[in-house]
């Protein structure tokens, strides 16, 4: 059992129509059929939505998601069309409101690993694969991959795993050609992005991303090289062999499998609320990595 510790109920906008309640986002549609994205302060965590929000996640979410796609822009168009809140919603809505098209989306998780942790690891250690590709061995939690490597996983819904499959698992479910343009616009991403963060002294280790097709063209959609979907390390810490300090939710996931948080992530208990201090650090781990990757000074 998971799912969301206290499931919040939906705010009503005029013109607007709730759709779908995500981990993070809430979906909205507007009377000229585009998508409404709000990215709320909600954190989640082994398949849970924990009961406590970190204040301005939505908002660093947001901003970090519009400056990649800038970045990105040449490389794969985006859904984008304006962050104008709408008329009657709520003021907080400003900083974390997306408007998008509305995209025909493809149903995986477009991952790519430039270096082996997380459940690539774990596969590792079992077969020497990830998502049925070789790789060499010697390769330790840590270990930068001799290229990156294209690992997509299925869409799963809230409070259940998405399962990681081959290249020819997705190959079978959308199609070839849809599958290799999703495999090769996903390394081209990402080797940009890790590139980009190179540069500013943060490794990309792993990342995903979400695709959809505005007509026959692919479309770069959902949010884009955040702490929530991405793998961030600071590149001057890094050390294989060991667990990598980062900049993202490492820090909730850390204290919740501590003795101290007193929660047995094997049961079917909810997590329990998380105190102030690892609020408050989970917060700034957020800010950092936007100021860092962009230049610019969170306020």
């Amino acid at each position: 059992m998971s799912g969301f510790v206290e499931k919040p109920e939906p705010i009503e906008v005029p013109g607007l129509v709730h759709l779908h309640t995500g981990k993070v986002r809430e979906l909205y549609q507007n009377e000229a059929g585009d998508l409404v994205m709000v990215a709320s302060d909600r954190m989640s965590a082994y398949d849970w939505v924990l009961p406590t929000e970190i204040p301005d996640k939505g908002r660093v979410l947001t901003q970090l998601s519009l400056w990649w796609f800038d970045q990105l822009r040449d490389l794969a168009p985006n859904h984008v069309i304006g962050t104008e809140v709408p008329e009657g919603a709520p003021a907080d809505w400003a900083g974390r409101t997306l408007v998008c098209k509305s995209l025909r989306m493809v149903p995986v998780e477009c991952v790519a690993r430039g270096y082996l942790t997380g459940s690539g690891l774990a596969e590792y250690e079992e077969s020497r694969t990830v998502c049925g590709l070789a790789l060499p061995e010697g390769l330790v939690d840590g270990s930068e991959l001799p290229a990156p490597i294209f690992t997509p996983a299925t869409k799963a819904a809230v409070g259940e795993h998405d399962e990681n499959v081959s290249y020819e698992e997705v190959a079978r479910q959308v199609g070839a050609e849809t599958a290799a343009q999703l495999r090769q616009a996903t390394l081209a991403v990402y080797s940009r992005a890790r590139d980009i963060a190179r540069d500013r002294g943060i490794i990309l280790a792993d990342t995903k991303f979400e695709f959809g097709f505005d007509g026959d063209s692919l479309v770069l959609a959902d949010e884009v090289l955040t702490p929530d979907s991405s793998r961030f390390w600071p590149a001057d810490q890094w050390q294989p062999g060991r667990a990598q300090p980062s900049y993202d939710k490492q820090f909730v996931r850390d204290w919740l499998t501590s003795p101290e948080s007193g929660w047995d992530r094997r049961s079917e208990q909810p997590p329990p609320a998380l105190p102030e201090r690892v609020v408050a650090a989970t917060r700034q781990k957020y800010v950092e990595a936007y100021e860092r990757l962009t230049g610019a000074s969170w306020s």
